[in-house]
């Protein structure tokens, strides 16, 4: 048999109804589904906020943005000393050139 698939909007009102009744099965019933299948999106929505369920990947991409995230903060606390490095000689030629040409 074909598993069939339903729109976040539907999930999302058949999760509402449930929270209403009190009742899965009863919910379930009403709407021709497994309460099994409604027991599901009622879980998944209290854990994720949504019936929407979260990629398997979604740790690892999460761990990889934070070390992409600490290794740009790295590098722009580095190019901030540099710019402030490249500022502090700018100051000093600039002094010195008022000092051999005072104008």
């Amino acid at each position: 048999m074909k598993k069939k698939r339903y729109d976040r909007e539907f999930k999302e009102q058949v999760v509402r109804e449930c929270q209403e009744v009190g009742n899965i099965a009863l919910v379930a019933r009403g709407h021709g589904l497994s309460k099994n299948t409604v027991y599901n999106w009622l879980q998944a929505t209290r854990k994720n906020g949504s019936v929407i369920p979260l990629p398997r990947d979604v740790n690892q991409r999460l761990l990889e943005a934070e070390n992409r995230l600490e290794s740009l903060a790295r590098e722009n606390d580095q190019l901030k000393r540099l710019v402030a490095e490249k500022e502090l000689e700018l100051a000093i030629l600039r002094e010195l050139r008022d000092r051999v040409n005072p104008q």
